[in-house]
């Protein structure tokens, strides 16, 4: 078994380095470039939902929780009961981000029972932080990599230790990005639940950022360039346990903010041009056009007929009626999968995933 030091006791001067003062500066443009860039779009719950719903799928991922942007978005649907099995799971991500966002941008502050709060919704159980020893950490060929503390109650005092830390207490004078990345490695390292410890870590990353104000609302998902570069984020976690490697570990976080940040900033521009396009359409040619409706179609890239209905407070033959007419003016794709019509919003669906769709 690993033991955890306190993140206060690494010298601060150790993260001076050319390379990472380098890469810091060039990942605090891109994330302040995007929190402008996010503050174009006039409804953020639409950044929120979508994008939101993209990291969902991607964190998912890296715990082998697979499924298509397809199936995704064809269960995203609030209704209880409503979701299939996989899916319900990533959803479940979504919906704790949303949970723990909005707990920081009332209070704004990011707190343990929040994060415990995150981890319930995710893994929609109260189990709460391990009690019990016999959790370990293995590789993909089921070797074990790496024992996280198994006393209970060293788990609780250590993540109060982190919870003091992210707080700035004791004082430590390093950027809140190295901050971030010094954070998510105890996280995982401390891996104080049962299960979701992944998930529930990079939800906290944008959380972090939020509560430092470096971000307006959670839109900088990591997740998607950790899935892309999953073997070295393993290997990195595990080289900082063995070997001390800080200094490798933050230039690959702030790698992944950096390039992160500028993925979202060109989706978002993406997602503002065809909303502005889409506005003037509906504007232009269909009398019933609503900002209601706008924001419908732009926060769910498959809406349906019972979404046009709560949102647009119309009965169910309006709702088609509209629809119909968004289908016959090129503006929707109508699909029949099983016994429900899915009106799909063909364009958003390719900025945010890339055109994977049947």
């Amino acid at each position: 078994m690993t033991t955890i030091s306190p993140l206060h006791n690494l010298k601060p001067t150790r993260f001076e380095t050319p390379a990472i003062l380098k890469k810091m500066a060039a990942a605090s443009r891109s994330l302040a470039e995007l929190k402008g860039v996010a503050a174009t779009i006039p409804n953020q719950a639409i950044l929120i939902n979508t994008l939101g719903l993209q990291e969902a799928k991607d964190s998912s991922a890296i715990e082998n929780i697979i499924t298509t942007h397809d199936e995704l978005y064809r269960e995203d649907d609030p209704t209880p009961g409503q979701f299939g099995a996989t899916a319900k799971e990533v959803l479940r991500y979504r919906q704790a981000l949303k949970l723990g966002y909005e707990k920081v941008r009332v209070t704004g502050l990011l707190t343990l029972n929040t994060v415990i709060d995150i981890q319930r919704e995710l893994e929609a159980n109260k189990a709460g932080l391990r009690k019990l020893p016999g959790t370990v950490l293995k590789d993909a060929a089921g070797r074990t990599v790496y024992t996280p503390p198994q006393d209970g109650n060293e788990v609780k005092r250590l993540l109060g230790e982190l919870e003091k830390f992210w707080h700035g207490e004791p004082a430590y004078d390093v950027d809140p990005l190295i901050r971030m990345a010094l954070i998510h490695h105890q996280f995982e390292s401390i891996h104080p639940f049962y299960d979701g410890n992944g998930r529930t870590g990079r939800i906290v990353n944008v959380l972090y950022l939020v509560k430092e104000r470096l971000l307006d609302i959670p839109v900088l998902y990591l997740s998607r360039h950790i899935v892309r570069t999953k073997v070295d984020y393993y290997r990195l976690l595990q080289s900082v346990r063995e070997q001390d490697t800080w200094e490798d570990w933050v230039l690959y976080m702030l790698t992944a903010i950096d390039v992160t940040a500028a993925e979202t900033v060109t989706t978002i521009h993406s997602i503002r041009t065809l909303l502005m396009k889409t506005k003037q359409k509906l504007r232009a040619h269909y009398k019933f056009y609503s900002q209601d409706l706008l924001n419908n179609l732009f926060s769910h890239p498959y809406t349906k007929i019972e979404f046009i209905q709560r949102d647009l407070d119309v009965s169910r033959l309006t709702a088609t009626k509209y629809l119909d007419a968004l289908v016959a003016g090129g503006i929707l794709r109508k699909r029949k999968i099983g016994r429900s019509n899915y009106y799909i919003n063909t364009p958003l669906f390719r900025i945010l995933t890339g055109a994977e769709q049947s």
